[in-house]
């Protein structure tokens, strides 16, 4: 093998290190690799229910590896074990490292005390697709709800994650919001830790 510089040559890519590296993908590449994934799985299904849980499927894969990522590179392999903490860790660090932004916001449902949600203004998947009328309010966001549903149930905080769109006053595109519902075995140890 020959070295040139510093530059370290490995033999293998599970042969480096899981240290940062560059960590940007391009824009168009990223459009056009997941509008080929909406594609391909629209072609396997007969209804739109289907085709977002095939992209939520999607999405729980990345999420489980993400999470192995993250918790190796930033906690020295330490999970969150609080509920509040770990939503903060998908709302800041998750969120940072796919899609180059802290989310919008994060809050805490008014009405059901098992509710959070990630609001998202211009969520990156449903950026650049656009929904044929009769696939009615198809959500491309169901991939990232599948993503936090990784995250979360890897993590030891089973829930049930959906993506839904929220029309905003004044603006054409509605924002994308990430709803989490936690199993009630969350909230029970969540009220015993205090």
């Amino acid at each position: 093998m020959i070295s040139v510089g510093k530059t370290k040559q490995y033999a293998n890519v599970l042969d480096k290190p899981l240290s940062r590296g560059r960590q940007e993908v391009s824009l168009s590449a990223f459009a056009f690799l997941f509008s080929e994934v909406v594609q391909y799985n629209q072609t396997q299904v007969d209804n739109i229910a289907d085709l977002e849980r095939r992209l939520e499927d999607a999405g729980y894969a990345v999420g489980a590896r993400v999470l192995e990522l993250l918790c190796h590179r930033e906690k020295g392999n330490r999970r969150e074990t609080r509920l509040l903490g770990i939503l903060s860790f998908i709302h800041s660090n998750v969120w940072k490292v796919l899609f180059g932004k802290v989310a919008d916001s994060l809050e805490k449902g008014t009405e059901h005390e098992d509710e959070y949600m990630i609001s998202e203004k211009e969520l990156l998947v449903n950026r650049f697709i656009s929904v044929p009328k009769d696939m009615g309010a198809f959500n491309c966001g169901a991939f990232v709800a599948g993503i936090v549903r990784g995250v979360l149930d890897n993590a030891g905080f089973p829930a049930v994650v959906t993506a839904h769109f929220v029309p905003i006053e004044g603006q054409q595109r509605p924002r994308t919001t990430i709803l989490i519902k936690f199993a009630e075995e969350v909230l029970r140890r969540e009220s015993r830790l205090g």
